[in-house]
């Protein structure tokens, strides 16, 4: 901090003299500061209209990156407070659905919450990303996922890979389809989204086009 003594309010009253260098120099540096408080304030009130933590629990959509996905991969985001899963399949494991058709209790999802434009086994839009809840349609449970294949799995020699409810043990396969004789009576269920390009997806909300 400047030792430069500040004249006393009054010491030069009456003198028609310009303020000497010390006191221009505290009026330009409080300027500054000042100025970069004023910007400081507008951050905080600039984020402030950015959608809250609460609007997103409440339904707002979320948008997602899938650009980068490899195949095999599953992604989770959070929307309306629950986990939605992201699954990039491989030709392999759209080709197991067929394996899988008549070991699930509702292959075509005729009973499965989902929009009308979710259609067949493969249950997407695009059948390479299955879009689903990952919350078991028994108690709400969060299922883990079991990709590896056959007695790898832990399941069943001829498992195709899915999902699996450690609370009680309910089955589902890569889209999401639940087998038979199973504590959860439906299929997972798959939210509204829409793809806003090759690698943007909006859970929450669709279009015209979806």
């Amino acid at each position: 901090m400047s030792d430069a003594k500040l004249d006393a309010p009054g010491e030069h009253a009456g003198c028609a003299c310009s303020l000497d260098a010390s006191r221009r120099n505290l009026i330009a540096a409080t300027a500054v500061v000042g100025g970069a408080a004023g910007l400081g304030a507008a951050v905080p009130f600039a984020v402030s209209f950015a959608p809250s933590e609460r609007a997103k629990a409440a339904g707002a959509p979320v948008e997602v990156d899938i650009g980068g996905m490899l195949p095999g991969e599953l992604k989770t985001v959070e929307w309306q407070g629950k986990p939605v899963w992201i699954l990039r399949r491989t030709p392999e494991m759209l080709a197991s659905l067929k394996k899988t058709d008549d070991l699930v209790a509702d292959p075509e999802s005729l009973r499965a919450k989902q929009p009308a434009y979710i259609k067949g086994e493969a249950r997407a839009i695009k059948d390479e990303f299955f879009v689903c809840e990952g919350i078991c349609t028994h108690l709400g449970c969060s299922p883990t996922a079991k990709m590896a294949l056959g007695s790898e799995s832990g399941i069943s020699d001829s498992w195709q890979g899915g999902f699996l409810c450690p609370c009680h043990g309910s089955l589902f396969d890569l889209a999401g389809r639940v087998y038979k004789s199973m504590p959860a009576p439906d299929n997972l269920v798959v939210p509204k989204h829409t793809y806003l390009s090759d690698t943007r997806l909006l859970i929450g909300e669709d279009s015209k086009e979806s």
